[in-house]
C-alpha cells in the first residue's frame, strides 16, 4: 500500500510541479520541497502533502475522468478532487474544458467560481456565479453531494444554495454588501434545513451590521432558534444565537484558529468588534488570523479582504 502511495503521489502531484519523483529499480523518491501560495498581503504558505485518502480520491476520479473525458460528472469530480489537493489552478483549467463541452451547466461555473475566489480572483468569480445563477431559473433544486462529507454523511447544502452561497462571498469580498445580501436572501430561500439557514443568517446579519442597519439585522435573526438541528454549520450557529443573545460571548472567544470552521467564528467575532465600534480589537484579531493555516477559509478571506481595504485605502481606516 505504501509503495502504491508514492507511486500516486509521483503521477499525481502533479499536474502543476507540486513533488519531484523518480523512479529507480521500482523505488520512489519524493521530494519534501513543496509549492508556496503568497496571500495578497505577503503571507506565505505552503501548501501539504495531502493525505493518503484524499490522494486516493484524486487518484479515482482521475481514472474515471480518463475512461470517460466527456462525462459531465467525471469532469466535475475530477476538478473538485483537484481542488481539495490545493491545485486550484489546475481545477480551475478541468472545469474551463468542462464548460466548452457543457456551456450550458451550471456546476460547472459554480465549482470555477468557487475556486476563483480560493485564489482571490473575485471578479471572475462573481462573473461565472451570475452565469450560474441564470443558468438554474426555472430549474429544479436538488441537494449537493459533498466532496469532504459531514461525520453524519448527510449533505446539507443544495445546488442552487451552493451557487447563491458563493456569489453571496463574492460580492462581501469586494464589499458589495447589497449585492451580497440579494444573494444571501435567495441561499436563505433555497433550503429550509437549519444548516441552511444559519449559514446564511449569519451572513445576512453581517451585512446590515456592517451597513448600519442593526434594527433589520435584528430582524434577520427571527429564524434562529435555540432547538436547531444542526449536522454541520455549528460555528454558523453559535454566531447567530450571540447575535441574539441566546448564548454569552465568552462560550465563543476561546475559539482558536487553523481551521475553517474556527475561522469563520473568529472572524464573526473580530467583525462584531467593528460594527460595535471596538476597531481596534477588530483589527487585532483580523491580524491574528493572518497567520492561520486555513488561508483558502472563507473567514480568512473575509479578514484579509477587510484589512486590505481599511489599511490599504486611504478614504477609509480602520
Amino acid at each position: 500500500m505504501e509503495d502504491r502511495i508514492k507511486a500516486i503521489v509521483c503521477s499525481v502531484l502533479f499536474i502543476l510541479p507540486f513533488f519531484a519523483c523518480k523512479d529507480t529499480k521500482k523505488e520512489v523518491f519524493v521530494n519534501t520541497e513543496v509549492q508556496k501560495f503568497i496571500t495578497p498581503l505577503g503571507k506565505e504558505f505552503s501548501i501539504p502533502e495531502p493525505s493518503k485518502k484524499l490522494i486516493l480520491q484524486y487518484e479515482e476520479a482521475k481514472l474515471d475522468f480518463e475512461n470517460n473525458p466527456d462525462n459531465l460528472e467525471n469532469i466535475i469530480w475530477f476538478g473538485r478532487r483537484t481542488a481539495y489537493l490545493g491545485q486550484y489552478n489546475e481545477a480551475i483549467s478541468i472545469f474551463s474544458n468542462g464548460i466548452k463541452k457543457f456551456p450550458e451547466e451550471s456546476r460547472l461555473y459554480r465549482h470555477r467560481g468557487h475556486r476563483y475566489i480560493s485564489l482571490r480572483k473575485y471578479d471572475k468569480a462573481i462573473e461565472d456565479l451570475e452565469r450560474a445563477s441564470e443558468l438554474i431559473q426555472g430549474r429544479e433544486n436538488e441537494m449537493e453531494a459533498d466532496g469532504m462529507p459531514n461525520s453524519m454523511n448527510i449533505p446539507v447544502s443544495s445546488k442552487h444554495g451552493n451557487i447563491w452561497y458563493h456569489l453571496g462571498l463574492a460580492y462581501y469580498l469586494k464589499h458589495d454588501f447589497e449585492k451580497s445580501f440579494k444573494a444571501y436572501l435567495k441561499c436563505r430561500e433555497s433550503g429550509n434545513n437549519d444548516d441552511n439557514i444559519v449559514s446564511s443568517t449569519h451572513w445576512l446579519y453581517m451585512i446590515q451590521r456592517r451597513l448600519g442597519n442593526e434594527e433589520l439585522a435584528m430582524e434577520i435573526l427571527e429564524p434562529i432558534t435555540s432547538e436547531a438541528h444542526i449536522i454541520e454549520n455549528q460555528g454558523y450557529y453559535d454566531l447567530c444565537k450571540f447575535y441574539k443573545g441566546l448564548i454569552p460571548i465568552d462560550s465563543l472567544i476561546n475559539t482558536k484558529k487553523g481551521n475553517p470552521s474556527s475561522d469563520a467564528v473568529l472572524y464573526g467575532l473580530a467583525n462584531w468588534h467593528f460594527y460595535n465600534n471596538d476597531k481596534a480589537k477588530a483589527y487585532e484579531m483580523m491580524q491574528e488570523m493572518m497567520d492561520s493555516k486555513a488561508w483558502s477559509s472563507f473567514g480568512y478571506l473575509a479578514a484579509e479582504s477587510d484589512l486590505i481595504k481599511y489599511l490599504q485605502d486611504e478614504n477609509s481606516t480602520f
